[in-house]
């Protein structure tokens, strides 16, 4: 008797448990947030909008932040801001105190430091300027450059006597009668042929300054100098202290001891408190113009309609956006669970995917900023009405966002869902946080490298900032003194509120992001839209409504049917008798581009 062989069946293998959610790392600690910060000490331009947003336009909301403290950052612009101010007020007074010294030999530095600050000035702070700016620019700058070493060169030369003897000044004769023409048969000083040379330029010069200054103010000058060196130097020092110390990758998290944390003004407390009150909450308070401030670059918009088409073999239900909503969230929930044979430990941003409903409320109307119903039930008793609204001001959103690159890149999927008159509409607006710009990225470096650079090194980088640093002072003390009238004079405490203009986090954003975070986002993406558009699909097939035209609409865009290129505040819509628009919104808010060097 033979037994037919059977082969073994494979075995049911169990439903993988969903993994323990790995630890997020709080707003407060994130790198985003710690590069900002830094951000703040390297760049003024930066800096002075973070202050302009945040603490002198106190009646705005906080465009919501994501993955970042918005409070924490202000906190070091106002930090770096404080310690700008001292080094100025030093430089300056080094430079008033050295010009009385000296009996006015210092004040003849002060014009090589205006050619610099005009060229400055014309140059602008654009990353690409024109060109009609960049030559006249180059040419001041470096005239400055070679003025100021000249004089240096010659006071040097006077302080060690060179030209003591007025019989060597007379020996050249007036300037105006010895001929610099170089012309054949002519005969320079110490019977030279030719015209004047280098040597004899230099010796020309610091005669002229001997005949005028005594040495002893040649060596006053030159000790005040070094002394505006100094603070310069000190300034970069105390730059690269913060970074190697509350900046650290190690010490950030900390926020209990961050000396920033601890200003003592009470218009800043209270900044702060508001701050961190609505910068995270599901409660977004908007500008009209700006309804997605904070959120990062404007994606293409998804708008779909489709008629609610009754199914002849199933049981027709009552089809609601709240159902819709419920049947996306556990199809968008399940992008965090790693594959079967991954392990617990994969590494996979879409494990910290975040998934909550917000409501979008004009700031119009309010008359104290303290009045927006961030309250529980209060925000409770919007969200119950807004979801089912077809929505003009008060707006309802499932908000879904992945926080990849150490929340250096931030995608947001704003979902809606509106039925009515027997069609259902679907929105998606995503948008993309882009990382933090490049220089932001390097101050660490910077900062190691002026740490353990050598006494040489730090005495080059100082001594070619001098010639700059009367006019950097005197820009950053009357920017203070501005700042200070604008906010005594400007009615700001008793504005009416007002929703926010820009994002510090928007504000501090690279251009562009890398290939590999290109990538990622097209994977977040489309990952976030294929399952917001399952879970509708499910909703409508589960309330007995035909899904085919629906499908039809998600194939049409998936495979390039409708093409739609990324466009500021684009929209269209698909299916049967629908059109398509497009509306451009107003210029974004322009980054902080300053080429200033760090300001302390």
């Amino acid at each position: 008797m033979s037994t037919a062989y059977v082969p073994q069946q494979p075995q049911p293998q169990p439903t993988p448990a969903p993994p323990t959610a790995p630890p997020a790392t709080s707003p407060h600690a994130s790198e985003a947030t710690r590069l900002l910060c830094a951000g703040t000490y390297l760049d003024a331009g930066y800096r002075h909008r973070v202050i302009d947003e945040l603490h002198l336009n106190g009646q705005r909301f906080v465009a919501p932040s994501l993955g970042l403290d918005a409070a924490r950052v202000l906190a070091h612009a106002l930090r770096a801001r404080r310690q700008e101010i001292q080094w100025a007020g030093a430089v300056l007074g080094l430079w008033l105190v050295g010009a009385a010294l000296t009996q006015g030999l210092l004040a003849v530095f002060l014009a090589p430091s205006l050619y610099l600050a005009i060229g400055r000035w014309i140059r602008g702070r654009a990353s690409q300027a024109p060109l009609y700016r960049v030559v006249p620019a180059f040419f001041l700058r470096w005239w400055g450059r070679i003025t100021f070493t000249l004089l240096l060169l010659f006071t040097v030369l006077a302080a060690f006597g060179a030209g003591n003897d007025d019989s060597s000044y007379h020996s050249y004769g007036s300037y105006g009668s010895y001929d610099w023409s170089g012309s054949s048969g002519s005969y320079g000083p110490y019977g030279r042929p030719g015209g004047l040379g280098w040597s004899d330029l230099l010796v020309l010069g610091s005669t002229g300054l001997a005949h005028v200054f005594k040495p002893w103010q040649a060596w006053a000058t030159l000790v005040l100098l070094a002394l505006i060196a100094l603070c310069l130097a000190g300034q970069r020092g105390q730059f690269a202290r913060v970074l190697a110390a509350e900046l650290s990758p190690q010490r950030f998290p900390d926020a209990a001891n961050d000396p920033a944390e601890r200003g003592e003004s009470h218009r800043f407390q209270w900044l702060k408190q508001r701050i961190r009150t609505e910068q995270h909450a599901p409660l977004i308070m908007y500008h009209e113009a700006r309804p997605f401030c904070g959120a990062g670059e404007a994606y293409p918009d998804w708008v779909l309609a489709v008629e609610l088409k009754p199914d002849a073999l199933k049981k027709q239900q009552p089809i609601s956006n709240r159902l819709v909503l419920e049947k996306i969230r556990p199809l968008v929930e399940r992008l965090r669970l790693p594959a079967a044979y991954a392990g617990a430990g994969v590494r996979d941003r879409l494990r910290w995917l975040e998934i909550d409903e917000c409501v979008f409320l004009p700031a119009e109307g309010l008359l104290r900023r303290e009045d927006a119903p961030y309250d529980p039930q209060a925000f409770d008793e919007h969200r119950a009405h807004a979801v089912e609204e077809g929505a003009e001001k008060r707006r309802h959103f499932l908000r879904i966002r992945v926080g990849g690159w150490e929340e250096e890149l931030v995608v947001t999927v704003f979902v809606r869902i509106h039925t009515q008159g027997g069609m259902l509409m679907l929105e998606m607006a995503p948008h993309v946080l882009l990382p933090v710009r490049p220089d932001f990225k390097e101050a660490d470096r910077a900062a190691h490298r002026f740490r353990n650079n050598n006494v040489l090194g730090k005495a080059v980088w100082a001594v070619t900032r001098v010639p700059g640093s009367l006019a950097g002072s005197l820009v950053v003390l009357g920017r203070s003194v501005v700042y200070g009238w604008r906010l005594l004079t400007g009615g700001y405490a008793g504005a009416l509120p007002d929703g926010p203009a820009l994002s510090v986090r928007e504000l501090g954003s690279a251009e562009a992001g890398s290939q590999f975070q290109e990538m990622d986002v097209s994977r977040y993406l489309t990952s976030i839209q294929d399952r917001v558009a399952n879970g509708v699909r499910a909703a409508l097939a589960e309330a007995g409504y035909q899904t085919g035209e629906f499908v039809q609409q998600i194939n049409n865009i998936s495979n390039g049917g409708v093409h739609i290129g990324r466009v500021e505040g684009s929209t269209f819509a698909v299916g049967e008798n629908s059109s398509a628009s497009s509306s451009t919104g107003g210029p974004e808010p322009q980054k902080g581009t300053g080429n200033d060097d760090h300001s302390g």
